[in-house]
């Protein structure tokens, strides 16, 4: 658990491009090179997001308050959205209600295109049960002109004032919360080796004219930004105070304000007051920093050197970057944690694998697998476009899906892939390893493993017990240590240590697709595309 309160504690946040994480990564690198690793180093790579013009800075609040002055006295609870601006000292203002046609909902607001309340937490190498729903219904967005006549309403309200986005979402209460720990039965329906692909069905195109959700947002950013808003609150639109603030999609602090998210209780009295005729005036201080260094980021790596198969890989890692909302002990300090845990009991028993055993802590992953991707195609490249090292890679190993112990494994390849992982793993059936399940889906999302199997590489996604996680933890303000599971985090750390030396022993690698079955690669949606998504049980 030291490992954990380093990482969580010490470290964290950790955000990509801040110091924070910058000395998590060399604190990292001191203590695999204490161990015995080898090899310990940092690996650069550029932090450009796909919706980034350019490189981005790290960003970080170092003050924040928001206070209610009139007609109550109170503190709020707020955090702000990164890669946002400062406000020009305290700013004092009334409160203005916007609702602009098709803005994106709030994470409590539900996940469909109408709103509502979401689905059941699901740890996110989850699929939802099968067989899938029936088609969404058309979504309706507003066209431009709509959007214009909206904002050319109340384009006179907003100057120099602290402007809500978006009505208040009423979260309905959770009857039935989602069980700590899956039964063996459903972990089995899941992981075993009969289990079906799922696939999402298909989500209808808006029709011509329409918005997305994400121009809707973005003009809106920029319509506060031209007309002088002092600052933007979001609704959380999540229950018991959790927040969930992410970041400006941009990147660019020129075309946002200083934007805040509220937690859903506090949103909910003020717009209620207003709603009354009641003039709701705030106080706000928000002070964030840029980091131009930050521009470049990095994966920090350390290795147990193989023997007689040494110039083969077996790699294993979870990505060691955080939301700023907490200190990221879920996620994903437990997974990474464990890796690190793992890479430290094969060093004090004094392992001697055939091949070499690779550690990595991937930052940027929050930014949509930035960091991993950018290793696996410095190294590797892809199935089409093949580099030296891409046959050396064995496989590798990734967590990050929960605050339990690993209970199994997708992996990408052949049915024979699964096999010779699932034989890895049933050391442990008695501690609730239940198996692996092939996949054959090239589509990145959701965490690390899948920049492998995207580039047609055996990618090794383990599933978590999910317990708080997805419906308190995951990128939220409750992201603690206090959430840490610490029996599961130890037995987890035994386990992947044992399946990672296994595959590290055996005398052949982890089969993969032959040259003629490899699946072909998934286009990437483009921003504020409704594309198809597929996936298989589970998919990390």
């Amino acid at each position: 658990m030291w490992i954990i309160h380093e990482v969580a504690d010490v470290y964290g946040p950790r955000v990509t491009g801040t110091p924070h994480l910058k000395a998590a990564d060399d604190w990292a690198l001191k203590t695999m090179a204490s161990w015995g690793l080898v090899n310990t180093h940092l690996e650069p790579w550029t932090f450009q997001p796909p919706s980034a013009a350019t490189a981005v800075p790290g960003w970080e609040n170092m003050e924040l308050v928001a206070e209610a002055v009139a007609p109550f006295h109170g503190q709020l609870m707020v955090k702000p959205l990164a890669w946002t601006p400062s406000t020009k000292g305290v700013v004092t203002a009334q409160v203005v209600l916007l609702d602009p046609p098709g803005l994106v909902p709030p994470r409590g607001g539900g996940f469909n295109f109408f709103g509502g309340p979401p689905p059941p937490p699901e740890p996110k190498w989850a699929a939802p049960p099968m067989p899938p729903a029936k088609k969404s219904e058309e979504p309706q967005q507003p066209t431009q002109a709509e959007l214009d006549a909206y904002l050319n309403s109340v384009k006179d309200k907003v100057h120099r004032a602290i402007v809500f986005v978006g009505m208040h979402v009423e979260v309905p209460e959770e009857m039935n919360p989602a069980p700590m720990r899956r039964s063996e039965d459903e972990w089995k329906t899941r992981l075993g080796p009969n289990a079906k692909p799922f696939r999402f069905p298909e989500q209808p195109k808006l029709p011509e004219g329409q918005l997305t959700r994400q121009e809707v947002s973005r003009q809106v950013d920029q319509f506060l930004v031209d007309n002088g808003a002092l600052v933007r609150v979001n609704d959380a639109g999540r229950a018991h105070g959790i927040i969930i603030a992410q970041q400006n999609a941009t990147y660019d602090w020129t075309r946002a304000v200083p934007t805040l998210v509220m937690r859903n209780e506090d949103y909910g009295r003020i717009t209620r007051l207003m709603a009354d005729g009641t003039p709701v005036t705030l106080k706000i201080n928000i002070q964030n920093k840029e980091y131009p260094e930050g521009t470049t980021a990095y994966n920090a790596i350390g290795e147990i050197p193989g023997t007689d198969k040494k110039d083969e890989i077996v790699m294993l890692g979870g990505h060691y970057d955080s939301w700023h909302d907490a200190t990221g002990a879920t996620d994903n300090g437990i997974g990474s944690s464990m890796m690190l845990e793992a890479a430290r009991l094969l060093a004090a028993v004094h392992v001697k694998p055939r091949r070499t055993i690779r550690v990595a802590l991937w930052s940027g992953e929050e930014q949509g697998l930035l960091g991993s991707l950018a290793y696996v195609q410095q190294h590797f490249g892809s199935f089409e476009n093949q580099k030296l090292e891409y046959a050396k890679l064995d496989t590798y190993f990734n967590i990050d899906s929960g605050t339990g112990k690993p209970r199994g494994a997708s992996v990408f390849g052949p049915s024979g892939a699964a096999d010779m992982v699932r034989d890895a793993l049933m050391p442990f059936t008695d501690w609730g390893l239940v198996g692996a399940v092939a996949t054959d889906s090239r589509r990145t999302g959701g965490t690390d493993s899948t920049s492998f199997n995207n580039a047609g590489l055996p990618g090794i996604g383990l599933a978590q017990d999910a317990f708080d996680y997805g419906s308190f933890t995951h990128h939220t303000n409750l992201d603690t240590y206090e959430r840490v599971y610490e029996e599961d985090v130890r037995e987890g750390a035994v386990e992947i240590a044992s399946a990672v030396y296994a595959i590290a022993m055996a005398d052949q690698m982890v089969p993969r697709f032959k040259n003629s079955e490899m699946p072909k690669p998934v286009p990437e949606p483009g921003p504020g595309s409704q594309a198809t998504k597929v996936r298989h049980v589970p998919a990390p």
